[in-house]
């Protein structure tokens, strides 16, 4: 029987040098239950010469799950380019491959709610049964969670829904009360933890703090344990919780280092604040 909320570690976590195989160790020697993929990843897989039943092979050596696919982007453009609507089709195949109920969506592009909504609405009305978690980040055309919430909602899709991130909810500046009272719990699809150094990088260059200067959950200045604790006082149930610490520090440790260190820290916030990710 799976586990309702595997602890998953973000492809980002362990940055691109790595194999497969040498992902899937470092996770599962790590503590976790479950791995993040990206399209980038899957087709790099690929490109080592695995199949996918190599792939799938691999998994079960390691008694080891992906419980998050990602990441589609553009969706809400009038004209898609060829690119960006093959990376969606592998996105579905991803999914359908690891049993996999949703994929992450941000987008960059700065649109009205009305334009966003209707893209929105399409691209869930594409994916069928998967989950479409948009993922509100502050230096994107969604860049808090009223947005994303007004779009998900005027999508009117049952399949739309948010993703939730420990470091783009503190730089946009949410509180952790009052602001999440607007919508659902069961409209919160996924969650994603990490923290943030003491001070921002500019407006201008935030993205890049965000690929590259993460912290790992609780040793920061964001207060995880806090934003836990809002979602368990919400009443949210992931389809998993994933740690999503993208800092190049750990990662020049080394994968090993980046996975256990990440998982250690993740699991003392989580035994405060949300011990019933852990059960």
């Amino acid at each position: 029987m799976s586990k309702q909320h595997p602890l998953t570690i973000s492809s980002y976590t362990l940055g691109t040098k790595v194999t497969f195989e040498e992902r899937v160790i470092a996770a599962k020697n790590a503590g976790y239950e479950g791995i993040g993929l990206r399209a980038e990843n899957y087709i790099a897989a690929l490109q080592e010469g695995l199949h996918d039943e190599d792939i799938l092979n691999i998994l079960k050596k390691h008694d080891m799950k992906v419980t998050e696919v990602e990441y589609i982007t553009l969706w809400a453009d009038d004209e898609r380019t060829l690119e960006q609507q093959m990376k969606e089709q592998i996105c579905f195949k991803m999914c359908e491959l690891f049993g996999v109920k949703q994929i992450n969506c941000g987008l960059m592009e700065n649109y009205s709610i009305e334009h966003t909504a209707q893209k929105l609405k399409e691209l869930c009305l594409r994916a069928g049964d998967i989950i479409i978690g948009v993922e509100p980040m502050p230096y994107s055309g969604i860049p808090d969670l009223e947005k994303g919430w007004k779009v998900v909602e005027a999508s009117g899709c049952d399949n739309a829904k948010i993703i939730l991130d420990t470091w783009h909810w503190v730089r946009a500046n949410q509180p952790f009360e009052k602001v999440i009272d607007m919508i659902p719990a069961d409209k919160i699809v996924s969650v994603q933890i990490n923290d943030v150094q003491a001070r921002p990088y500019a407006k201008e260059v935030l993205r890049d703090e965000s690929m590259h200067d993460r912290v790992a959950p609780g040793c920061g200045y964001g207060d995880t344990a806090g934003f836990c604790k809002m979602l368990q006082k919400k009443g949210v149930k992931p389809n998993a919780v994933g740690v999503e610490v993208i800092c190049d520090e750990y990662v020049e440790k080394g994968v090993d280092f980046a996975a256990k260190y990440t998982y250690d820290n993740a699991v003392k916030v989580l035994k405060e604040a949300w011990p019933e990710v852990l059960a």
